[in-house]
């Protein structure tokens, strides 16, 4: 097994903003986890859904200013995207708005990644606990302690 074999989990996320308020404050943490090694983006389009529902990608290396600083993102095109994925987290926005849809391996798991393959392990299943699920307990957690 060589390190080529070896990759972190997978993930996806799609981020919603006011087109307006992006100030490229958030394209910049992700470059910065990017160059700490915590994550490698995969993938990174820029979808934009207009009031009357429809929906378009953005082209983040025409995109400008438009890009809310992701520009810096351009060549990251794995093609694990299609038109399906764009579709899909179109409808999940609210009109009006942009998104960032980013598929990235969580680089700073390849080396339990890598000793668990070579004491015979294998991720099995794999889960995503969302974010205002783990907030709503932890909120229980203070009212109750």
């Amino acid at each position: 097994m060589s390190d080529v074999d070896v990759v972190g989990p997978i993930d996806a996320v799609l981020i919603e903003f006011d087109p307006d308020k992006m100030t490229g404050e958030a394209a910049e943490a992700l470059l910065d986890l990017v160059e700490r090694g915590v994550v490698q983006v995969l993938d990174l389009v820029l979808i934009v859904k207009d009031q009357d529902g429809t929906f378009s990608g953005l082209a983040l290396d025409d995109a400008g200013d438009e890009a809310g600083g992701f520009a810096v993102f351009s060549g990251a095109c794995s093609g694990l995207l299609g038109d399906e994925d764009l579709a899909e987290a179109a409808d999940a926005m609210l009109a009006g708005t942009a998104a960032a849809l980013i598929v990235y391996e969580n680089t700073w798991a390849r080396p339990f990644v890598a000793a668990a393959r070579k004491a015979g392990g294998e991720m099995i299943a794999s889960i995503r606990i969302p974010a205002k699920d783990v907030m709503d307990a932890l909120d229980a957690l203070d009212v109750a302690g």
